[in-house]
């Protein structure tokens, strides 16, 4: 069969980067190699682009439905695209929350034919919740044992120990807001980031993850937004995978203390952060999930204790990656496997890889192009980001399933997002 697509240049294959041919047939890559035959359309990339298979983001709130004043799935899978996002997972903490079969196949309904990435919905555990019956239609569940936006709290070990039975049954993955809600301080005033930190102490991951190690055995759990390597340690040492936030690994209590940096779990001190970049760096943390969780600039103007947390990140995180590369700071496999390889194996999507069977996502970077971040040229429906001013590398050109989203690093896509599990 004619391919086609046959696309031509410098690819990340197998680990490297070399000169490779890939053919693409009805959106799936259907050769690699040093030559590949044919093709209806031949697209061939001089040597200063580099061809990177399209990341995924597991762990974003696009706020459709019952939140779109802060984002809606249009607006967000038209950041992740244009950040070279090619595939989102959604939590649940909407309105209502996605906890029963009902809710969610109204929240399919409500997401069909309105994005422009592929994505997959997420399940809500809550006491009593039919696992299996949801199952089927997610592609992981999240527990959230600390209070956070949309209040859908898992922190009784009585309760938790049946769905988990469940979900184990399942071979379902099940990612945690892993801080314990009983070593949080509620009600008590916060005026900055310090305050928040102080209330949300770093004590609260650990307990959590204490009274985890005892399902490392029967189910396949990821620990969401890590703020610390203590914390990446003992969940590594569980089995448990790991995601880390650009926020987490930028941000700090006492140098970005207003509402903007208010998230769940905080923004810890100098030294945590400090860590947590180090274990970046040597490889010991899974993946990337940004966490984006938009909200208005109105709301997060309010006063720091009203203002609710959460910060942006599903079009900057992978581009300031990038730059991470190009500066050296990183090399480049290690951002591949954390924004690409890894989600996509963990959470089983046929993507992140550029390999026969795969969807045809790719990335086109150039990496001269180094930009600066401006939040008046992002997507998402946020009137704000912490990341302005700051230096990033776009993708020059997107591409899903064969059809290009973003070109010349302008967006130019249609609604083509598809539902993993649909």
């Amino acid at each position: 069969m004619n391919p086609d697509q046959v696309i031509c240049g410098r690819m990340y294959v197998g680990g490297e980067l070399r000169y490779t041919e890939v053919a693409v047939t009805d959106g799936k890559i259907t050769e690699v190699g040093k030559y590949v035959a044919g093709g209806e359309e031949r697209i061939e990339l001089g040597t200063s682009i580099t061809v990177l298979p399209g990341f995924m983001d597991p762990h974003v709130h696009m706020r459709d439905p019952g939140l779109t004043h802060k984002e809606d799935f249009p607006t967000g899978t038209t950041a992740a695209a244009c950040g070279g996002v090619t595939c989102v997972l959604d939590m649940p903490n909407t309105k209502p929350p996605v906890t029963d079969v009902q809710t969610l196949m109204d929240k399919k309904r409500i997401l069909s034919g309105r994005a422009f990435v592929d994505y997959g919905v997420f399940a809500a555990v809550t006491p009593n919740c039919p696992v299996n019956l949801l199952a089927h239609h997610v592609p992981a569940f999240k527990m959230f044992m600390g209070s956070t936006t949309g209040n859908i709290l898992m922190n009784d070990d009585a309760e938790i120990e049946p769905v988990m039975e469940e979900i184990a049954r399942t071979g379902k993955v099940l990612s945690v807001h892993a801080e314990d809600d009983n070593l949080i301080a509620h009600g008590v005033q916060e005026n900055c980031c310090q305050d928040h930190l102080r209330n949300r102490p770093v004590e609260a991951e650990y307990s959590a993850l204490r009274r985890l190690a005892r399902y490392r055995d029967r189910v396949k759990i990821n620990i969401c937004h890590c703020t610390n390597a203590e914390q990446i340690r003992q969940a590594t040492e569980l089995g448990f995978t790991t995601e880390v936030t650009m926020h987490h690994l930028t941000f700090d209590a006492l140098s970005n203390t207003s509402a903007f940096y208010k998230t769940n779990p905080p923004v810890r001190d100098k030294a945590t952060r400090d860590g947590l970049f180090q274990a970046f760096r040597e490889g010991r943390i899974t993946m990337f999930g940004t966490d984006h969780a938009p909200h208005t600039y109105e709301e997060k103007t309010q006063e720091f204790d009203s203002a609710p947390g959460g910060i942006p990140g599903v079009e900057t995180t992978m581009p300031m990656v990038m730059e991470m590369v190009r500066d050296g700071t990183i090399p480049l496999q290690l951002a591949v496997r954390m924004g690409a390889e890894n989600p996509c194996d963990r959470f089983s999507v046929n993507k992140g890889r550029i390999a026969v069977g795969n969807d045809a996502d790719f990335l086109f970077f150039d990496m001269r192009k180094v930009s600066t971040i401006d939040q008046r040229k992002l997507h998402s429906k946020a009137g704000f980001n912490p990341y302005h001013g700051r230096r990033a590398v776009f993708p020059d050109t997107v591409i899903i399933r064969g059809q290009v989203q973003v070109k010349d690093g302008e967006f130019c896509g249609e609604p083509l997002g598809r539902d993993i599990c649909g």
